[in-house]
């Protein structure tokens, strides 16, 4: 920590997002809303002068306190979700990075690197600060990000200086931290500039212009509503509550002219308010908020937003195998040395020394990895990736002293291992001046450059074809037990053929005439569950496909583990290999994609060419992947997902979701997550929908039979609260459900609202309009009201009409849950902030009609009367419950209506001949 007090943390000052009181403002903006405030305060005037300051203020306060209500939510909701946004861009940014403290590497927080770390870079991996080289070898950085020009730049002696924000792009080295936070020119610039929130997704785009065209339609019936009511109030057609007429002309006076005007369009504009749907956009950023945060916990950080919901139309996934499928944990189980399998793998009793020698030194100098001895004689670390680990732990099983080995020869060269070559190598020179070149990787491929092998008593001999295929047969045993092999493979090399060192920065290590040291087979078990996690993709129509690495053999061993091949039989196209798919034609391709579940032996532009041809037959492809060269793949994709723990910075930056846990499990559950964020939305649309279209159908047929409105401004706001906000809240933040995944994909272009969606909507919007309209014209009598006087009567009648339109909706919303399953009540209980909103809504509900009377036009009702409104709104389950019955077509709505709009006969038809 003394380095971070003298020189700094590496962090940067954030731009600080927006405040409160801007998305209050924001708010404030809405322009029927400001018509509403403009209103609120001519009638707080109008009413005061009028009916005097103890009375005349309701009605304008009324509609001012509504008005702010519905700003002050819609705030803290956008608040809120920002809030949200900022916390997982953190998230985000917190990159883990290699740094050596004490002899020891270890894994800490980018913001906790202090100058004076030695930090260990590898391909893919971002430089956390700025720094000097200390060594490296064949380290390439793409400076593109600082400079701008996308050259990659080699870094050794000569030019040391590394910059932080930069990628490496080849090689792997240590760099001693320099500069850190605002003192590096990376840190300069992002403090400069702040992270976007502001991605509009697909489906708040679709959104949008749904809320646009009922906003439209919305307006249309408001100007008509606008019409009839002056129409009715100039002509001296509406009646006040005591019967008497509103408008006499000559004798009605200006104020109450006004007062009167100002009603009618208060009216309109709340119509309007309650038919521009601003919670669908709402609700959408309600529920990608809640996902992510789910998610979060399901281990899958989102970096984009849209892939979310696109996630639920995915039809194909194409996974790694290594650490995504398996565990990850390799250790080996086989090895070959000298041609002799030994047993157990760590025997070494039947080796010469000239063989012993250079295995360790092949193991101790061809890696990545490094071991660290404690000096108290406590436990080895190992650090490097799985493979460097697996090979390095059977290296201390062979009695290799790490530190020793590297000191009794120096590296000159080094080629690093890359998934195009399958191979890396490495050029050393021991204290007699013999220079051994050492290669590892995929066994068959550096099987294939030996030309001689190394017999367990030191003496090399010929690689013959016959002894070729007993080692290939070794290769195949291992394969065919789910294990991957890895060979070791040196030649010697004169002196005199190593460049100088200003040459050697190109210098490609000769790979051709090598000698077979040993093969050894690393065991990596499935993961716990991925079989039942492929099997519910393979259940709800996503196809898993199996991208790999590994040799044919391994990968149909761990296939059929998985439960990715069922028929241990399978042949091409089934299963293929990389270089045989990479060979077809763009057609060729095309037409074997969507038989492909296993790819082997697969480089990350067969990956690539893979995801092209998938996505070219209509699939909706995610693609998981760890390294840099998984980029394009990973870019490419409809769904990029990338690994937290193996995966390289690059690949982190080229994914749109980052799997924390490199666990296949976790990426069905993103599946889940993705279906879940369309039905919510889904959910939503049904039951604002059904809102929208009752109470405009209600206050329009009233309006123009009577001249008044059962819901007045203030009623009407408090509805749009529910239906807006409160519903979002309720409906937008349900958690997924098995019956999800019971599903098929939801298509690209599959409706929003379904036929399914239609018929719910249709039912329980023909349910309320029919009673509540029953209410408005014959209330007086079904309610026994006739007795009292026309003006109390009126008011009693419209209070029950609103109470009543309030609790449908409550009911609604657990109609609306389950559009398609029979028990709407399942799983509620879980759900508490669905419960906490109907509660709430129905609090605020008695305490509106038994104490807010004055406020909103309403009276107390009596228990009869509430228990009435109950049994209404109860009404419309059982309702709804019979109404799942009625079978729909799967056609979409709009495509039966096309159909049964009769077609114009283009010219010429009549001729024509019939179409064949």
């Amino acid at each position: 920590m003394e380095g971070a007090n003298a020189f700094g943390a590496n962090r940067y000052p954030r731009k600080k997002g927006k405040s409160f009181w801007v998305f209050l403002w924001e708010a404030c903006k809405d322009l029927t809303l400001v018509i509403l405030i403009v209103a609120a305060a001519i009638s707080l005037v109008l009413g005061i002068a009028t009916e005097g300051i103890k009375e005349g203020w309701y009605d304008g306060a009324s509609i001012a306190f509504a008005v702010f209500l519905v700003i002050l939510v819609t705030a803290v909701s956008d608040y809120k979700q920002s809030l949200q946004f900022q916390h997982l861009n953190e998230e985000k940014q917190n990159i883990q990075v290699e740094v050596i403290r004490g002899g020891r590497r270890i894994q800490v927080s980018i913001f906790d690197i202090v100058v004076g770390d030695v930090v260990a870079l590898k391909i893919g991996d971002q430089v956390p600060a700025d720094g000097i080289l200390i060594s490296g070898h064949s380290l390439a950085i793409d400076e593109s990000s600082m400079t701008g020009e996308s050259k990659i730049v080699l870094k050794d002696q000569n030019s040391p200086f590394l910059m932080g924000g930069c990628k490496v792009a080849d090689g792997y080295g240590t760099m001693l931290v320099t500069a850190v936070g605002l003192n590096t020119e990376w840190g300069l610039l992002m403090a400069s500039i702040s992270e976007d929130n502001n991605e509009e997704t697909p489906l708040q785009v679709r959104l949008n212009g749904v809320a646009t065209f009922i906003g439209i339609v919305g307006l249309v019936v408001a100007a008509m509503v606008l019409v009839v009511l002056f129409a009715r109030y100039f002509t001296g057609h509406t009646t006040n509550p005591d019967g008497t007429v509103q408008f006499v002309k000559g004798r009605t006076g200006v104020k109450s002219t006004i007062f009167g005007v100002i009603k009618i369009l208060t009216v309109a504009v709340t119509i309007v308010v309650v038919a521009v749907p601003e919670g669908l956009p709402l609700a959408v950023t309600l529920t990608l908020a809640y996902s992510m945060r789910k998610m979060m916990a399901d281990k899958a950080l989102v970096r984009r937003l849209s892939a979310c919901e696109t996630m639920g139309s995915a039809t194909t996934i194409c996974s790694d195998k290594t650490g995504t499928l398996t565990l990850n944990q390799m250790t080996v189980v086989r090895s070959i040395v000298g041609a002799i399998e030994l047993q157990p793998q760590a025997t070494i009793d039947k080796l010469s020394h000239t063989v012993t020698s250079l295995v360790l030194e092949a193991i101790a100098q061809n890696t990545s990895g490094s071991v660290f001895e404690p000096e108290d004689g406590s436990t080895v670390e190992v650090t490097g990736s799985p493979t460097e680990k697996a090979i390095l732990s059977w290296g201390l099983e062979l009695h290799m002293k790490f530190a020793v080995e590297r000191s009794k020869s120096a590296i000159i060269h080094v080629s690093p291992f890359n998934s195009e070559k399958k191979r890396g190598g490495v050029a050393v020179i021991g204290r007699d001046s013999d220079v051994h070149v050492h290669w590892k990787g995929a066994a068959e491929i550096v099987l294939a450059l030996c030309t001689n092998w190394l017999d367990v008593d030191g003496s090399t001999h010929e690689m013959t074809p016959d002894k070729a295929n007993h080692f290939r047969k070794y290769i195949e045993d291992m394969a065919e037990q789910s294990l991957r092999c890895v060979a070791f493979a040196y030649r010697n090399l004169d002196p005199k053929d190593i460049p100088s060192e200003e040459q050697r920065i190109n210098w490609e290590l000769p790979d051709n005439d090598l000698t077979l040291i040993g093969i050894v087979g690393m065991k990596d078990p499935c993961r716990p569950g991925v079989r039942d996690a492929v099997e519910l993709c393979t259940n709800s129509g996503v196809k898993v496909r199996m991208v790999t690495g590994d040799n044919l053999q391994t990968a149909r061993a761990i296939a059929l583990e998985c439960g990715i091949l069922t028929d241990p039989q399978a042949s091409a196209p089934v299963i293929i290999e990389g270089k045989v798919f990479r060979a077809y034609s763009d057609a060729e391709r095309e037409a074997v994609a969507d038989k492909i579940s296993v790819m082997g032996r697969s480089s990350p532009n067969d990956k690539l060419l893979l995801v092209k041809a998938l996505k070219k037959n209509g699939h909706v492809v995610a693609v998981t992947g760890d390294g840099t060269n998984d980029a394009p793949a990973l870019h490419e994709a409809d769904i990029g997902l990338s690994m937290g723990i193996q995966g390289t910075e690059v690949a982190k930056e080229s994914s749109d979701i980052i799997i924390l846990d490199d666990n296949f499990a976790s990426v069905v559950k993103v599946v889940r997550w993705g279906r879940s964020v369309y039905a919510n939305i889904q959910k939503f649309i049904q039951f604002q929908l059904t809102v929208n279209v009752a109470a405009l159908i209600i206050n329009v047929v009233a309006a123009i039979s009577s001249g008044n409105v059962p819901l007045n401004a203030v009623q009407l706001l408090w509805v749009n609260l529910i239906m807006d906000t409160l519903g979002a809240l309720a409906l937008a933040t349900e958690p997924p459900t098995d019956q999800l995944m019971k599903r098929t994909p939801v298509g690209r272009r599959e409706p929003l609202v379904t036929n399914i969606m239609w018929r719910n909507l249709f039912i329980q919007a023909v349910y309320q309009v029919a009673v509540l309209l029953t209410l408005n014209f014959r209330g007086r009598d079904l309610l026994h009201l006739t007795q009292d006087t026309l003006e109390h009567s009126s008011k009693v009648k419209n209070s029950f009409i609103f109470n009543t339109f309030v609790l449908c909706q409550v009911f609604n919303e657990f109609n609306a849950r389950k559009p398609e399953e029979l028990n709407i009540f399942e799983g509620v209980s879980r759900n508490h902030l669905f419960l906490a909103v109907v509660s709430v809504t129905v609090v605020l509900q008695v305490i509106i009609i038994e104490f807010l009377g004055k406020f909103t036009s309403t009276v107390r009702l009596s228990w009869q009367l509430w228990l009435v409104s109950l049994a209404i709104a109860f009404i419309s389950w059982p309702l709804a419950l019979v109404g799942k019955f009625i079978p729909v077509p799967q056609t979409p709505l709009k495509n039966l209506i096309l159909k049964c709009w009769p077609k114009k006969k283009k010219q010429g038809d009549e001729g024509a001949a019939p179409p064949v």
